[in-house]
């Protein structure tokens, strides 16, 4: 990993945003290949989708829409303590969903004069799960579950075939979107499938969605900023992110396992530690290397780790610590420091805050009950991370008698004459109007 050091240095928040590691370079590329590969799916449709699974998937004349019995099959099938962890999963991810749904709530502004607060859930969501160098049947219980919670009644799910399964969708995904009751299921992956979700693909029966979510590479990310506008989306979940800030306290060890846990998802991943402790900043470096030597994705992680969206950023102290992380605004933040629960609230820009050594992000991508889907390249500055609000439309519903509509009349007029507008005003006067008579002539109020 290499070292960005910022001691002795006063940046300003456009430096700051300037400085951080980001892989820039891979993103811009990923914005032209998905949007090409989008743009295809919607001109021809399956035949683009057979044509990406062969070059991309290494996959050929396999069943795109996934017949009933896969699934079932898969449910029957799936190891007894995984199965266990995913219902586990899917109960405290549905409990702390539910607090994300809003109560209606009622405003009076005088008599007659009523709006309602509602939360309406959108009709049709389509969610995407990776599947190409891990599986994720997690992603399926953080997608699914906050949008049952919303009340979505129609749920379409798209997971990449795998060529080791003959085509099919992996059976642990197939399996727990078996557990959740989804039974529209969809072999096709990567930006393609998000294109597919969007607009539809008649041929295999499935009908443009309201709502795109969930995680992916920068492909996947990049899609969903193509068909924004065509329908809703998440925030753009892509390369996985973890920083870590952490001080003299902290333990060298448990920060490299974090870091390098985040980097086996993916050669594009970030890792960072920020610290104001040099000698913790050597003693990571030393860690990091050891554990990564030793897992499993070794080659993958070493690239991630080598690659500049990577880093040990050496700070003066925890003013500049906060200054750093909330210009970074990391998918995944741990805090590795003293007094952990009180400075959480310090950092405001995340997508989600691990607090404590006792808090690893593996905890919040399984069974914390919190979503794993989360903004990436800096978007938790004003995006949030995936829940049953992600699902959820405010709706204002407005009822005012004609005694209160009276109340507010001359203002609505004279706010529509300032506009030039006076249609506006007129639509309200009229309804003072006797039957037949013109607006502005013997009403009392009228053009007033």
């Amino acid at each position: 990993m290499r070292t960005i050091d910022l001691r002795g240095r006063t940046l300003s928040p456009a430096e700051l945003l300037a400085i951080v590691p980001r892989a820039t370079e891979a993103r811009n590329e990923a914005l032209q290949v998905a949007a090409q590969l989008v743009s295809d799916v919607r001109e021809q449709g399956e035949a683009a989708l057979r044509d990406q699974a062969a070059r991309f998937d290494g996959v050929t004349g396999h069943a795109i829409r996934v017949p009933g019995e896969h699934i079932r099959a898969a449910v029957d099938g799936l190891d007894p303590e995984v199965r266990a962890a995913l219902e586990e999963a899917i109960r405290r991810v549905r409990d702390a969903s539910a607090a994300q749904v809003p109560s209606a709530r009622v405003t009076e502004l005088g008599a007659g004069a009523r709006v309602t607060q509602r939360w309406q859930p959108v009709t049709r969501v389509g969610v995407y799960v990776p599947g190409g160098k891990a599986v994720y049947p997690s992603s399926v219980v953080m997608n699914v579950v906050p949008a049952q919670v919303a009340g979505v009644r129609s749920v379409a799910l798209a997971s990449p075939p795998q060529r080791d399964q003959e085509g099919r969708v992996h059976p642990t995904i197939l399996a727990a979107a078996g557990l959740l009751g989804v039974d529209e299921v969809y072999a096709m992956g990567g930006a393609g499938a998000i294109g597919a979700l969007a607009h539809g693909v008649a041929t295999v029966g499935l009908d443009p969605v309201d709502v795109v979510t969930g995680p992916g590479n920068n492909f996947v990310a990049a899609a969903k900023r193509a068909v924004a506008g065509t329908v809703g989306t998440d925030s753009e979940a892509g390369a996985t992110e973890i920083l870590i800030v952490a001080d003299d306290t902290a333990d060298a060890r448990l920060i490299a396992y974090d870091l390098v846990s985040q980097a086996e998802h993916d050669e594009q991943a970030s890792a960072v530690l920020v610290t104001d402790a040099a000698a913790l900043a050597a003693a990571v470096a030393d860690e990091v290397e050891r554990v990564a030597a030793a897992t499993r994705h070794r080659e993958r992680v070493s690239v991630a780790l080598s690659g500049p969206q990577s880093a040990i950023v050496l700070v003066d102290d925890s003013e500049a610590a906060v200054a750093f992380s909330n210009a970074y605004a990391p998918e995944h933040l741990e805090l590795h420091i003293a007094d952990a629960a009180r400075e959480a609230a310090r950092y405001t820009s995340a997508g989600a805050v691990f607090v404590g050594s006792h808090t690893p992000v593996s905890l919040g991508d399984y069974l914390a009950g919190s979503n794993h889907v989360l903004p990436t390249g800096g978007q938790a500055r004003y995006a949030a991370g995936l829940g049953a609000h992600t699902f959820l439309r405010p709706q204002q519903v407005v009822e005012y008698d004609r005694d209160a509509l009276a109340d507010v009349r001359e203002g609505i007029v004279a706010l529509a004459q300032a506009e030039a507008l006076p249609a506006h005003g007129e639509a309200v006067t009229a309804r003072f109007e006797r039957s037949g008579e013109s607006a502005g002539q013997g009403a009392p109020g009228a053009g007033a």
